[in-house]
């Protein structure tokens, strides 16, 4: 049971993961694509980006990402380090890829990178804590910690109407 329950945090978690990054929270996807806003940015941490404000934007991508992290060490025990830190890896570049080609939103190296970080985190903080807490504890720490935080973003989300930009 634990097992199903931890998979389909990890699915749901991705979902949303993709509603967010690619579509913004919209409820209505297909409004996504007409921003018709296609830039690419391959200076890492440009001092313009900064600037504009988008280093809470930076902060956010780290955290966005960490339960990836977390979530691919709970359901994949077997699989190393560095297989899941590239995978982590390449569904950042994939977003970016997918946010220039269809025009929703600016593909940005430093959203590869802080993503990146941010998984990386997750990664890292499973081991820590594995050190201290047996792994079925922690599985189960994180599973009801990360089922929390979903009914927690839908609640806020459907009944508050908050705006993500």
């Amino acid at each position: 049971m634990g097992k199903i329950v931890s998979r389909g945090l990890l699915v749901l978690y991705l979902v949303i993961l993709i509603w967010l990054v690619l579509f913004k929270l919209q409820y209505n996807i297909l409004s996504v694509f007409n921003y018709q806003h296609r830039s690419l940015n391959l200076i890492p941490f440009a001092a313009p980006s900064i600037v504009n404000g988008s280093f809470r934007e930076m902060i956010d991508n780290v955290i966005i990402f960490i339960p990836l992290g977390l979530l691919l060490n709970v359901n994949f025990k077997k699989i190393g380090f560095l297989p899941k830190f590239a995978l982590i890896l390449v569904l950042s570049l994939t977003f970016e890829f997918i946010q220039f080609i269809f025009a929703i939103g600016a593909t940005d190296i430093t959203d590869v990178i802080t993503n990146a970080v941010g998984g990386l985190l997750g990664l890292k903080l499973y081991g820590l804590c594995n050190k201290y807490i047996h792994n079925k504890k922690l599985d189960r720490v994180i599973i009801v910690v990360g089922i929390l935080l979903l009914l927690l973003l839908l609640y806020y989300r459907t009944h508050l109407r908050i705006k993500y930009s």
